[in-house]
C-alpha cells in the first residue's frame, strides 16, 4: 500500500470529523442559515450566543483534528478528542431523545454518525497509536 493511500486510512476519522462539524459549526453560528437548514428559529440574543460559542467550539476542536492530520505528533490527541467529542455528543443526543422525544430526521441522522465515528476513532486510536 502506497504512503499516501495509508495516510489516507489513518487520518479517515478526522477528515470524515472535518467534512461534518467545520459546516455544522458554520451552520449553527449563522442565524440566517439555521432556519433553512434546521428547524430552529433563532429569536433572542442569549440564543444567538449560545449558538455562536458553540460555532466557535467547533472550530476550534476543527482546529486540533487538522493539526493531527497535517502534524504526526498531534495525531493522537486531535484522535482523542475526537472521542471525546463524538462519543459526548451522542451522549447528550440519547439523553434529550430520551427526556424530550425524537429530534428531525437530521439529529437523528446525527446520532448514529457520531457514534460510528466515535467507536471508529477508539478503532483508529488502538490500530495506529504504535506507529
Amino acid at each position: 500500500m502506497t504512503n499516501k493511500i495509508k495516510w489516507i486510512f489513518k487520518n479517515l476519522h478526522l477528515l470524515i470529523s472535518l467534512s461534518i462539524v467545520i459546516p455544522t459549526g458554520i451552520i449553527y453560528g449563522s442565524p440566517s442559515i439555521l432556519p433553512k437548514q434546521l428547524n430552529i428559529q433563532v429569536n433572542t440574543i442569549d440564543l444567538s450566543n449560545m449558538l455562536k460559542a458553540n460555532m466557535c467550539l467547533y472550530l476550534g476542536i476543527s482546529f486540533i483534528w487538522i493539526l493531527g492530520v497535517w502534524k504526526t505528533k498531534y495525531w493522537k490527541l486531535a484522535t482523542e478528542l475526537n472521542i471525546l467529542f463524538m462519543l459526548t455528543l451522542a451522549t447528550g443526543r440519547a439523553l434529550s431523545m430520551v427526556i424530550d422525544g425524537l429530534p428531525t430526521v437530521g439529529y437523528v441522522f446525527g446520532i448514529i454518525a457520531e457514534f460510528i465515528l466515535g467507536l471508529y476513532s477508539i478503532y483508529q486510536l488502538k490500530k495506529y497509536s504504535t506507529e
